[in-house]
């Protein structure tokens, strides 16, 4: 159990540090981008790209749960439900900041693609008791 709960804590640290690192690689690539991030008046390659490095993220936060807790199989999934029930509120709050199409795409492949990134390394055995 304790080995579950480091890997909900780890993924959710890592989910954060991931998609910090690449948007400051975004702020370099994408022209223009840092100009209008605080505005978040984005061009659609800059949403496309935002959604690409939370994508990202998501993968190796999977990862990185995978192999603190290699034999649980929620744990994956509490990190991306986890992390639904934080950006939903913003979300929301920024529903007509963006379009619909960006705000689902976010939300309903946060989970999965957490799952996803899990199933990149193999699933161990339970401990035994």
């Amino acid at each position: 159990m304790w080995r579950t709960i480091a890997a909900v804590l780890l993924g959710l640290a890592a989910w954060a540090a991931a998609v910090t690192i690449l948007n400051w690689g975004l702020r370099l690539w994408l022209p223009g981008y840092g100009a209008v991030e605080h505005t978040m008046l984005f061009t659609l390659p800059m949403k496309l790209a935002r959604l690409s490095i939370a994508a990202a993220a998501s993968l190796a936060a999977g990862a990185i749960v995978r192999a603190v807790a290699p034999a649980s199989r929620w744990a994956p999934w509490i990190v991306g439900l986890v992390m639904v029930a934080l950006f939903l509120p913003s979300h929301v709050s920024l529903w007509n900041r963006f379009p619909i199409w960006y705000h689902l795409t976010f939300l309903l492949t946060l989970a999965p693609l957490v799952a996803l990134g899990a199933s990149f390394l193999p699933r161990g055995k339970p401990a035994a008791a």
